[in-house]
């Protein structure tokens, strides 16, 4: 997909409807805690908070912390945090902030968005490349989702600003499923990732939650996140 249509695409999701129509109804703050677990065990627990950061942006972070087997005896430990600011029900992306620190290996990522471009620092490799209008990064891709269902679309298309480009990632609602986890039993959700075999997979209750309820992923590890508590409005 070429950049002039991810534009368009950008452009389309993020001026759908005027910023107004979506303020009343926009989280402000809110402290999210998971259960994470590898291989269906126990491997962590992770909380995800957004709040206010000032001028109109935001800040959301990411805590992962290895609690059980090999990533507690590493001491494995992840921290993600972006900065955003609203382009109608969508969190586009102004910074991204990545961290894994273990007793074997470490890794940073730093991404920024100046101007027109995104400037990424990976360890010590460096790429640059043209902004989108409405794009967001993988911090802040289960938000996008969550507000885009609760706004009643079905099939999603978001530009997400990842290493070296922005791709066009597209999910679609697959199912009404019954899930189980700490938080509760819902009827949820069920969107899965359609333009890439990369296993993702989110229920959520959007008319609840702004984030889901449960996340699974296979890329990297066969993970999973389950919701253990919600705080906030």
């Amino acid at each position: 997909m070429t950049t002039r249509t991810l534009l368009r695409a950008g452009l389309t999701l993020a001026l759908a409807l005027p910023a107004a129509a979506f303020a009343a109804d926009l989280p402000q703050s809110f402290t999210a805690t998971y259960q994470v677990l590898k291989d269906g065990g126990p491997l962590g627990e992770a909380t995800i908070t957004l709040k206010p950061a000032g001028a109109g942006q935001f800040d959301y972070s990411n805590a992962t912390k290895g609690t059980s087997g090999l990533a507690a005896m590493l001491g494995a430990n992840v921290a993600e945090t972006s900065r955003f600011t609203w382009a109608g029900d969508v969190p586009q992306a102004v910074s991204y902030h990545y961290e894994m620190q273990a007793a074997i290996k470490s890794k940073v990522r730093n991404l920024t968005v100046q101007g027109g471009t995104v400037q990424v620092q990976d360890n010590k490799k460096s790429f640059s490349y043209a902004a989108v209008p409405g794009m967001v990064e993988r911090n802040t891709l289960p938000l996008a989702l969550g507000l885009a269902l609760r706004s009643g679309k079905k099939d999603v298309v978001l530009p997400v600003a990842v290493k070296q480009e922005v791709e066009s990632q597209t999910f679609k609602v697959s199912a009404t499923e019954k899930v189980s986890v700490p938080a509760g039993s819902f009827d949820a959700i069920r969107v899965d990732r359609t333009d890439a075999d990369r296993g993702f997979n989110a229920w959520y209750v959007p008319s609840k939650y702004p984030v889901p309820v449960k996340l699974a992923q296979k890329d990297g590890g066969d993970l999973t996140m389950e919701l253990v508590k919600f705080e906030g409005r």
